[in-house]
């Protein structure tokens, strides 16, 4: 970074690390249940959250950036839209193109709720770019893991952890995370399909040596997007047939953003179902859209949980309530009772007086 984009980057930053640490020091010692509270762009997803608000958006700013090392770090107060701005300037990208659900939305949102965008099946999940992660257990103590390398083994999967645990661990002051360069350029391609057919032409071309860098069906039309040099693009092209889309920058968006029609058209609840990639149609009713190459469903239906999970369930997979219904219910599909009795050795771990967002992840955490 040249050094007036330095200073800019340092006149909205800000350590807030001292006082959060002194909320939750007050908090373990009076038993007082905290709600973590970011952008709230994502207070819709999990379980009902409770307690007394624990405010973090002011702890913000990029404390390091080495964009030849592909590497940032930055406070989990930051907007993700600083963030991915200033990596836009150096021509790089977060590869799990993070959903934000919203202009105010946080890397530490984003990391706490382990959220990827449509380019996670090619490019990774948030998990697996987290480098190193800075935080402040349930006993107020400020503890780090990782690093800012790939090969620094120690305390990484500590730092993994953390990711998706929606706070219930750890509050989350500083994150590094590796980014990767932006594609030289991408093109969208459409076909008219049905849905057999679109799962099965994304598995044939998962298979083999093309571009792919998204993949989508909504019930009419298959959409792919491919990622690379111009020569790469046209080769692929001819290989697998179907149309340019003309703005699939928007199109890919609205995906991410659950802007699209599908996400728009319905108040019924929304599930998320997480499914191997080679799963048929799942003959269940309600609507569907199948993203990230037929991994994963989402599905529009007033089914009931029960019905819904035991269908998850039979082919290979799970399903967890994403939007709508009463969420002081379970919202993640029930856990295994030895992963169960894993979750309770972590929480009594990190937060032995259960004050971070108590309940939020399963009822008994």
């Amino acid at each position: 970074m040249d050094r007036l984009r330095q200073v800019a980057l340092m006149a909205w930053a800000y350590d807030d690390s001292e006082a959060i640490q002194e909320a939750i020091r007050a908090a373990a010692a009076a038993q007082t249940p905290l709600c973590i509270r970011g952008g709230s762009t994502k207070a819709f997803y999990g379980r009902q959250p409770h307690g007394k608000p624990l405010e973090v958006s002011k702890h913000r700013g990029i404390t390091s950036y080495e964009p030849t090392e592909l590497v940032i770090t930055a406070r989990a107060g930051t907007p993700l839209a600083e963030i991915e701005a200033l990596l836009a300037e150096q021509g790089q990208m977060f590869a799990f193109e993070p959903p934000y659900f919203g202009p105010q939305a946080t890397l530490g949102g984003l990391v706490a709720c382990g959220l990827s965008g449509p380019r996670r099946p090619y490019g990774g999940a948030v998990r697996d770019m987290v480098l190193g992660v800075q935080i402040i257990n349930g006993k107020g103590q400020i503890l780090r893991f990782g690093g800012q390398v790939m090969k620094n083994v120690a305390g990484y999967d500590i730092s993994r952890l953390m990711v998706g645990s929606l706070g219930t661990l750890g509050v989350l002051l500083e994150i590094s995370l590796k980014v990767l360069p932006r594609p030289t350029r991408e093109i969208t391609l459409s076909q008219e399909r049905d849905a057999q057919n679109a799962i099965r032409l994304f598995n044939v071309w998962a298979n083999q040596p093309l571009p792919l860098s998204a993949c989508a069906f909504d019930g009419e039309q298959l959409y792919v997007r491919l990622s690379g040099s111009e020569e790469t693009l046209r080769a692929a092209r001819n290989k697998m047939g179907g149309d340019i889309l003309s703005d699939d920058t928007l199109f890919w968006e609205k995906v991410r953003e659950h802007t699209h029609v599908f996400f728009q058209r319905s108040t019924q609840p929304l599930w998320r179902w997480s499914v191997p990639a080679t799963t048929p149609p799942i003959d269940l009713p309600g609507e569907w859209k199948i993203g990230w190459g037929g991994a994963q469903r989402w599905f529009r239906s007033e089914l009931t949980a029960e019905i819904i999970r035991a269908a998850a369930e039979d082919v290979g997979g799970y399903a967890t309530l994403f939007r709508g219904k009463d969420h002081t219910g379970e919202v993640f599909h029930p856990l295994p009772p030895a992963l169960m009795a894993l979750h309770h050795r972590l929480k009594q771990a990190f937060d032995p007086h259960r004050i971070l967002n108590p309940g939020r992840m399963y009822r008994e955490l």
